[in-house]
């Protein structure tokens, strides 16, 4: 081989390993951006944030334990990027032992304004309510007993009343079934609309009488089920000013929570408003999510046909159980799905709207 004139052979030596330098450069650079990708892609046991900032509307809490379910409670807020999180009483009987109120957490919730909120009456109003459905007594002087505890939580600081409920199947508490039109349940709606506050009702869909569902136990829970849409919907009429929140979408174990039931009840009331939860463990017969994990067509044509009717209500516990899925990232993960003008609404905007002052202030607040 002829040998190179020595500048010539410089030149090429330099350019030779410059080129190398630019590959490795090259590879060094696209290791870095993988690894980068790598880090922000969540694994299985990663929790997937929400795109947007949101209100978890419907939570619940160890009673056992108040300051350490606010401790959790407020960890979650930058894991989820929630703006708040609300806190719900479970809806209890006087016969539970196991029955508590708002009153139990409420201290703790309040060094934490516009992080922590509550409602209140699950474990006392809504008791009243059962013992009034059995005794038969919803005379004048149970009425204001029920009244003046009613008054007696807002003066306390809960912003809502619930988790109230009509038909709930036996669970952390007893199995209950009220009518909603019963006078208690159109006395307190009337107490939401003078008051400004809304209530959060929990009921399984029950269009007609029908037998319990076989994959359900009686008992506990009753053998037959009494038909409550039509008494909802006086409920609803009753006192238009008075916001009724139908939780868990989602989690309907009766198969009549269908989206041709939700959109009809939407367009006859203007003041219903419904909590979407998804919950995998225990998926309702209407589930909004496929099992490829996309929202269903017609749910997502429901949520973008009602923007601001909708609020996030995941029921996740505090402190979150270690062996379970979180509740609130399958609901999260199909909020990240919405048009983003739609996430805006169901994320913040429509519990600022609903809960008033009491919320909007803090969501105000956490913008600036």
């Amino acid at each position: 081989m002829k040998r190179l004139p020595g500048n010539f052979a410089a030149i090429l030596l330099i350019a030779t390993f410059g080129f190398a330098a630019l590959i490795l450069a090259a590879h060094s650079s696209f290791a870095r951006q993988s690894a980068a990708n790598a880090v922000k892609t969540p694994s299985a046991n990663e929790p997937v944030p929400a795109l947007t900032p949101f209100v978890e509307e419907h939570a619940h809490f160890d009673e056992k334990n108040p300051a350490g379910a606010v401790r959790s409670a407020l960890a979650a807020l930058g894991r989820e990027n929630a703006a708040m999180i609300i806190f719900q009483i479970s809806p209890d009987t006087f016969d539970h032992p196991g029955r508590y109120d708002s009153e139990i957490i409420l201290a703790e919730v309040k060094k934490h304004p516009g992080k922590l909120a509550i409602t209140g009456g699950g474990g006392s109003l809504n008791a009243m309510i059962m013992k009034s459905v059995a005794t038969g007594d919803a005379s004048l002087k149970v009425q204001k007993e029920f009244k003046a505890r009613a008054e007696e939580l807002l003066r306390e600081g809960v912003i809502g009343f619930g988790e109230m409920t009509a038909e709930h199947f036996d669970g952390f508490t007893p199995y209950q079934s009220a009518p909603p039109d019963h006078p208690l349940y159109l006395l307190l709606s009337d107490l939401a609309a003078l008051h400004n506050v809304p209530i959060d009702i929990h009921m399984e869909a029950v269009p007609r009488e029908m037998p319990l569902p076989p994959d359900l136990k009686s008992p506990p829970n009753a053998a037959r089920l009494h038909a409550n849409i039509v008494a909802f919907e006086r409920l609803l009429s009753h006192n238009p000013r008075a916001r009724i929140i139908w939780a868990h979408l989602g989690s309907d174990f009766t198969g009549f929570r269908t989206v041709e039931l939700d959109r009809r009840l939407l367009i006859a009331h203007p003041n219903l408003f419904m909590e979407i939860k998804t919950d995998p463990q225990a998926p309702g017969r209407n589930y909004p999510l496929g099992s490829d994990g996309k929202i269903k067509p017609e749910w997502l044509k429901l949520f973008t046909d009602f923007p601001d009717r909708f609020v996030l209500g995941s029921d996740q516990h505090y402190p979150e159980p270690a062996d379970a899925d979180k509740r609130w990232q399958e609901t999260i993960l199909l909020f990240n799905q919405l048009p983003a003008s739609v996430r805006k609404k169901i994320g913040t905007e429509n519990v600022a709207s609903i809960y008033g002052n009491a919320v909007a202030s803090s969501l105000h607040a956490a913008k600036n």
